[in-house]
């Protein structure tokens, strides 16, 4: 029997063979990505990669040896794949996906959507982002503030997109999909919510509060810790604080900024009631222009893949391949199609990088319904 080190020799032996065999087919690939580029054809070719892996696997002389060998070849095509985006990406490296980019934004007397009334959080962000010098509106639906953008009586919407405690705003993500347009910014808000009643209510008169779902999420343990209080869901936080205002119940509260108190007349009855005191909420810019900063930092992306083993892992390999850093990632189901999802994913970067146009355009290739949902500064909290 050959000793330890000897064995290892033998490995190590191996291996260079398998390295200098790695960079002549690596040197095939770029052969191959320059006849693609010629003659127009896409990188990803589904139907010869599963023809080769299982060509290749049947060499395999048990089931433990079949699955390695269709694993390793699985990333040596994938790398392959991506040279080939960066060689196709490279022929192309003014293509922005239908992006201008711009060295400011001239908000100056713009138009600016917000869902809400007075006092509502879309209202501080707004102007928390846009500062004196727009007119803003309101409108009783996140969705009417898009139709409010794509018809063109508003220049920018802001709308929420995630909080701290209570995690993404879904329907938001949803609107995102399904309108056609551009985040060109984002603004990140303290939230401290306040029990909100009439002059005078103590909190043992209240027994309903009203708020949004999201606000409600946000002080669950307040809620549970006072049990006779009862809540029930509401549009926006400054409407429940106006629906109080205009009930004149005294055993009825919202849950909202300690803004609103003066706005309707109430009575703050106790202060920063949300479960976590440092309870954030991100609001994202929206554009129907595709515009992007030439100093932006974020990028926002969104994209689907079949319900297949693996498909999730091959197509976040495109950011690792390209050294990127992926921020975040939700995901939502698709209508009419069981257990097949959309991915949204935040990466940090420029639409001008190198190394973001190469991840891109194998994400373009590898997936279905794929779309640059806008590329902006990350905004710190106010």
């Amino acid at each position: 029997m050959k000793d330890l080190k000897e064995i290892r020799k033998d490995i190590d032996r191996v291996d260079n063979e398998i390295i200098a065999l790695y960079k002549e087919r690596m040197g095939y690939t770029t052969e191959v990505a320059k006849y693609k580029i010629a003659n127009t054809k896409p990188v990803f070719d589904k139907q010869r990669e599963e023809e080769k892996l299982s060509h290749l696997s049947s060499f395999a002389k048990d089931d433990f040896e079949r699955q390695g060998i269709i694993e390793l070849f699985e990333l040596i095509m994938s790398t392959s794949r991506k040279k080939q985006y960066g060689l196709l990406a490279a022929q192309n490296r003014d293509n922005h996906y239908g992006f201008t980019e711009k060295s400011a934004f001239d908000f100056q007397n713009c138009r600016v959507v917000y869902q809400g009334v007075e006092g509502a959080y879309s209202q501080v962000a707004t102007e928390t982002f846009f500062g004196q010098t727009h007119t803003s509106f309101s409108v009783d639906t996140w969705r009417d503030a898009m139709e409010a953008l794509t018809k063109g009586d508003a220049d920018y919407a802001v709308l929420p997109i995630e909080n701290s405690t209570a995690g993404a705003v879904y329907q938001n993500y949803d609107l995102l999909a399904e309108y056609d347009v551009c985040i060109i910014g984002e603004q990140e808000i303290p939230i401290q919510h306040c029990l909100l009643g009439l002059e005078g209510a103590k909190l043992s008169d209240i027994t309903k509060v009203y708020s949004h779902p999201q606000a409600i999420m946000q002080c669950d343990g307040y809620l549970r810790a006072h049990s006779y209080i009862s809540a029930e869901a509401f549009q926006n936080t400054a409407m429940a604080a106006k629906k109080v205002h205009e009930d004149k119940d005294i055993h009825h509260a919202a849950i909202a900024s300690g803004i609103n108190a003066d706005l309707y007349h109430l009575s703050v009855i106790e202060k920063n009631i949300q479960d976590i005191k440092n309870n954030v909420t991100r609001f994202i810019i929206v554009s129907k222009e595709k515009e992007f900063l030439n100093s932006a930092n974020k990028i926002s992306i969104s994209f689907e893949i079949p319900d297949e083993e693996g498909s999730l892992y091959h197509i976040l390999s495109h950011f690792i391949f390209n050294g990127l850093n992926m921020s975040k990632i939700e995901s939502r189901p698709l209508k009419n199609k069981q257990w097949e999802y959309r991915f949204f994913i935040d990466l940090i970067g420029n639409l001008k990088d190198e190394s973001v146009q190469n991840a891109l355009r194998g994400l373009q290739e590898e997936t279905s319904h794929f779309k640059v949902l806008g590329n902006y500064n990350a905004k710190e909290e106010c």
